[in-house]
């Protein structure tokens, strides 16, 4: 068996038309976005919902695969690629603006939860929307104020009431990325949702915890507020509060039951297993915008880096650009190593936490080393590459922090559960 390492044509066809994009629509939109956050850019959002209807069917998920029909064993079968390409788009639009990124039509987190806890009835219901007349969003509503990395902390409850059939839930939820777009109700967006994480039975841990998918304008649901934040200004992040709200009892994801071998809590970590891996190619696509800024300026200014030399006949310079090149390569192929695993439908937590705690640590350190380089135009806000800097961080803390994706790459190199490795 032979291993390839050249793109997939059709993975090749779409990242040069999001290339396209990312250079026309995003870049040079970046700047003005930053400046006014919570502004909405409608036609960006419309633009990129229509074209990812006519090239990846609406959403930025990976699409289910369809059951074979007869004869199709005589075909030779491709290999799959479902959250390859979704890395490789998330990338090249990342390299764009990681802030537009966030806010492209599509599933995001909330989709992915539906595709990893929910029923084939549910995915079919949910995720359909994404390829509607409409622009959809939606999300996953996690972190609590008392709950940030500690999921199995969570207070939000939800109560079954046996007369109507339908969860009632209470909580307050905070820093939902894309809260506001799934939630409230834009006219010119379709009917999205939140998937809010609560308990059903608090005595029983993490046993307890669900997934609860909450449509938009559901009542006794607010968005509470919309945080300022250091990067990724383009995106909202919200807080939602939940007091009384009632969702129909087929929108829990998973078993409204609890016993000792309900995996609750396992429908969580599932998703962040597809999904951390993804964050760690946007913030990989940030890295790579850095290290291109700053060798197209050094060749401006006639400093060409000379490879193949003995480190010690290099400039210093040279040096720091290409240990820069060498750990975004290092970072990329970590990512795709966890998601060729998760295409092939092998486990992947160990892979999957490795590829976000590398991305975290480099992009970080790759943008602050470009701006390093750089110096005042580094710092300029003329350029964006100080916007890069800060968009750099938040791929180190959401969706599990760096420190939590260690101790989970920890647990699972040294065979340690939850409670005897914290």
């Amino acid at each position: 068996m032979s291993i390839e390492f050249e793109t997939p044509k059709p993975i090749a066809q779409i990242q040069f038309v999001l290339k396209t994009v990312a250079e026309n629509m995003m870049r040079s939109q970046s700047r003005a976005f930053d400046e006014n956050e919570h502004e909405i850019p409608y036609s960006y959002i419309e633009f990129m919902h229509n074209a990812m209807r006519s090239i990846g069917g609406g959403s930025l998920a990976p699409k289910e695969e369809k059951p074979a029909k007869e004869g199709d064993e005589k075909k030779e079968k491709r290999p799959p690629i479902g959250y390859q390409n979704l890395a490789a788009q998330i990338e090249m639009l990342s390299w764009g603006d990681v802030g537009f990124y966030l806010i492209t039509p599509g599933g995001g987190l909330g989709a992915a939860a539906v595709q990893s806890a929910g029923s084939a009835e549910q995915r079919a219901k949910f995720l359909a929307r994404f390829s509607e007349e409409k622009p959809t969003f939606a999300a996953m509503a996690m972190t609590e104020a008392g709950a940030g990395s500690d999921t199995s902390a969570i207070r939000t409850r939800a109560v079954l009431d046996e007369a109507t059939q339908e969860w009632v839930i209470n909580g307050e939820k905070i820093f939902v990325t894309g809260g506001d777009k799934s939630f409230k109700e834009y006219e010119q967006f379709g009917k999205g949702f939140v998937v809010v994480w609560a308990s059903i039975d608090p005595t029983a841990g993490r046993a307890g915890m669900r997934a609860f998918v909450v449509e938009s304008g559901t009542k006794g649901v607010t968005i509470a507020k919309l945080e300022h934040k250091l990067g990724i200004r383009a995106s909202d992040t919200a807080t939602i509060a939940l007091v009384d709200a009632r969702v129909p009892y087929d929108n829990i994801l998973g078993s409204p039951t609890v016993e000792k071998t309900t995996t609750g809590f396992k429908g969580a970590m599932a998703t962040f297993d597809m999904t951390r891996p993804l964050v760690a190619a946007s913030g990989i696509g940030v890295a790579r915008a850095a290290v291109e800024y700053v060798k197209e300026q050094l060749a401006e200014q006639g400093v060409q880096i000379r490879y193949g030399l003995p480190r010690q006949k290099m400039t210093a310079i040279e040096r720091d650009v290409i240990e820069m090149e060498i750990q975004l390569r290092s970072a990329w192929l970590l990512v795709l190593k966890a998601v060729w695993m998760a295409d092939n439908k092998k486990p992947n937590a160990l892979e999957s936490s490795m590829s976000k705690v590398k991305a975290g640590d480099v992009v970080t350190k790759i943008t602050q080393k470009a701006v390093e380089i750089m110096g005042p135009l580094g710092y300029s806000r003329e350029f964006l590459l100080e916007k890069w800097f800060r968009d750099a961080k938040i791929t180190d803390i959401y969706e599990g922090t760096g420190q939590i994706n260690r101790l989970v790459v920890a647990r699972q190199i040294l065979g340690y559960s939850g409670k005897e490795l914290r």
